[in-house]
């Protein structure tokens, strides 16, 4: 019997090229730069963040093959928009 597959479908309100901060996880309050955005499975890819190591095996494009690192999807719900500078310094005056 298969699965079904879990379909997000509230609309995403972070953007590709948008600044994030990480909320969960290894990496909870570094920001990046979303670099995709993943709605069906309600994640994205953030520029420098959830790095992984994959095993690449040796093709015409890599012919070295090996371990390289690179971004994983990191859930939309672990994420949430940078502040600016500036709004961080009106916060602390008040």
């Amino acid at each position: 019997m298969k699965k079904k597959k879990q379909v997000f479908s509230a609309k995403p309100q972070i953007k590709k090229g948008d600044m994030v901060e990480v909320l969960a996880g290894d990496d909870a309050g570094k920001t990046g730069k979303v670099l995709q955005v993943i709605p069906q499975k309600g994640a994205a890819i953030v520029e420098g963040l959830n790095i992984i190591r994959k095993c690449v095996r040796k093709t015409q494009d890599n012919p070295q093959g090996g371990i390289v690192e690179r971004e994983a999807p990191l859930a939309l719900s672990k994420l949430r928009a940078a502040k600016s500078a500036g709004k961080k310094a009106a916060e602390k005056k008040k």
